[in-house]
């Protein structure tokens, strides 16, 4: 099954900024992007040169976890910031292990609601949902996710790369906190996170980039992003660098990337 909450308006496409979802694009090696980004992407690769491995980490990241919770029972997954469709999508991945998974997909952006049939292409025993909704409103996004996730049971919260365009002014660990008040127990939180720990002095540079996009980018320390975990219950290895959490015979980048990530029960 499928459901999606809003068309698509094209003119809200705006292609002569930079947008961080087509920026992520590029760097993964997808099409969905334009010169304004690339121009972008050239600045940032001068100064952060590993960024399309920390990509791919990233979305390695995200495949892994997500088996993992599948493995443990989980088929229950709210995942914001989804970002431009690039396969397998999180759903591809948990309903190969559990058919009957049920997936709930939200971002804000108008380019990813443009490739939304690309993320309800559900089995036939599972479900695929989209909601055009900000992360910003999280109270929004559950209420939609209540319409095609039961909550009474557990749900894995997937924030992948999305916190770190969540300055602090909107107040991110509020907001985290927002969005797993109303799940179970044996419910679980993914994240993943930019670091500044790496190399410092690029940030503010990569960070005025994003902002002529109009997307501030915040990266954060290894003590920032386990916040996000507080009154947690932190899966093993815990916090850790990308490639450290789990590694497995399909990761293609096994160097170390400046990447946060973990996974961590509701108790």
């Amino acid at each position: 099954m499928k459901d999606t909450e809003t068309g698509f308006n094209a003119e809200d496409i705006d292609t002569s900024k930079p947008h961080s979802a087509r920026l992520y694009d590029y760097f993964l090696g997808g099409n969905d992007n334009y010169p304004a980004d690339w121009e972008a992407a050239a600045k940032i690769l001068k100064l952060f040169p590993s960024v399309k491995d920390t990509a791919r980490t990233n979305r390695e990241f995200m495949h892994r976890a997500a088996r993992f919770l599948t493995n443990r029972g989980l088929h229950q997954f709210l995942d914001v910031g989804t970002g431009i469709p690039t396969e397998p999508n999180l759903h591809q991945v948990v309903q190969q292990i559990t058919p009957r998974a049920r997936v709930v997909y939200a971002d804000n952006d108008p380019i990813v609601l443009r490739h939304a049939e690309a993320l309800l292409q559900s089995t036939s025993e599972g479900r695929t949902a989209y909601a055009d909704a900000d992360v910003r409103e999280p109270e929004a996004i559950i209420s939609y996710a209540r319409e095609h996730l039961d909550f009474e049971q557990p749900i894995a919260l997937s924030l992948v790369a999305l916190l770190q365009f969540v300055t602090d002014e909107h107040d991110p660990y509020q907001i985290v906190r927002t969005l797993l008040e109303p799940m179970v127990s044996g419910s679980y939180l993914i994240v993943s996170h930019v670091t500044w720990e790496f190399n410092p002095d690029i940030w503010d540079r990569i960070d005025a980039i994003y902002r002529q996009g109009g997307t501030p980018v915040k990266a954060r320390s290894r003590s920032e992003v386990s916040g996000f975990f507080e009154g947690l219950e932190l899966c093993d290895p815990g916090v850790v660098i990308s490639t450290h959490w789990h590694p497995d015979s399909e990761m293609r980048i096994r160097d170390e990337q400046p990447l946060y990530v973990g996974v961590a029960r509701k108790v």
